[in-house]
């Protein structure tokens, strides 16, 4: 009898292993993985995004289908569609999906714009941004976390992206005019040289501050002058290189 039963058990751990090992396992594995995040970023669009406020439909279409859990480090994952920032690695974070999306909206995008980005970071902001204009041109000081982020977004096949390695505070002046500039790490005060490569009617957004921030949304006006309007008090990791310069 135990010899008979040690056989059984024997053959189950094999069939175990086997099914493991079978290619239509894992990719029935990843498919059920692919569900529950893909529920859980529904969920977080309609609990954490619409219901407070966003409207803009090419937002919220981004926001359901830009995979955030593959923008955060893997053991920070099944968190990635809490309403939070987390951390990313180098002293920098991937900012709250409600945040994503409020600035997002603020840029009032239609399709078909140049946008910039300073500070890539994971590249979820780039990657949201991607799925609604025709090109976006993103800067990252941080050597790191601009090749990763260049990597993942590589992966997921986003064609319209363009990372830069380097200092964001005088903007990407061989590609301007920009439609719309977002910035995601706050300088004490809003860079000239971004101002400058704004089209007119062009909007940029940007978080201003030390201690105390506020999220500036500019537009410029048709002669050149800029409207500037205070929209929501925030916490941003600081911008850093030539913005610190000029403080």
């Amino acid at each position: 009898m135990k010899r008979f039963l040690t056989i059984g058990f024997l053959i189950v751990i094999i069939s175990v292993c086997r099914t493991a090992e079978d290619p239509s396992f894992q990719q029935s594995k990843r498919d059920a993985d692919q569900d529950i995040y893909t529920q859980r970023r529904h969920s977080m669009v309609t609990e954490q995004i619409e219901a407070r406020g966003i409207r803009d439909k090419l937002v919220l279409d981004a926001m359901r289908n830009v995979p955030r859990h593959l923008f955060v480090p893997d053991y920070l994952r099944d968190q990635a569609y809490i309403d939070s920032p987390l951390p990313i690695g180098d002293g920098q974070t991937i900012s709250q999906p409600y945040i994503v999306a409020f600035m997002t909206e603020a840029l009032k995008l239609k399709g078909g714009e140049k946008v910039l980005e300073i500070g890539t970071g994971s590249g979820y902001q780039a990657a949201v941004l991607a799925a609604i204009v025709k090109n976006l041109y993103s800067i990252e000081i941080i050597p790191a976390l601009g090749k990763r982020a260049d990597e993942i977004l590589s992966k997921l096949q986003y064609k319209n992206i363009h990372v830069e390695i380097g200092d964001g505070y005088r903007g990407l002046p061989d590609q301007a005019p920009f439609d719309a500039i977002m910035v995601t790490a706050a300088p004490e005060h809003v860079p000239q040289p971004l101002v400058d490569q704004l089209k007119i009617g062009g909007r940029l957004i940007i978080p201003v501050g030390n201690l105390y921030q506020e999220l500036i949304l500019i537009t410029k006006q048709p002669d050149g002058s800029i409207k500037k309007k205070s929209v929501l008090p925030v916490r941003f990791v600081p911008m850093t290189g030539e913005a610190q310069k000029k403080q």
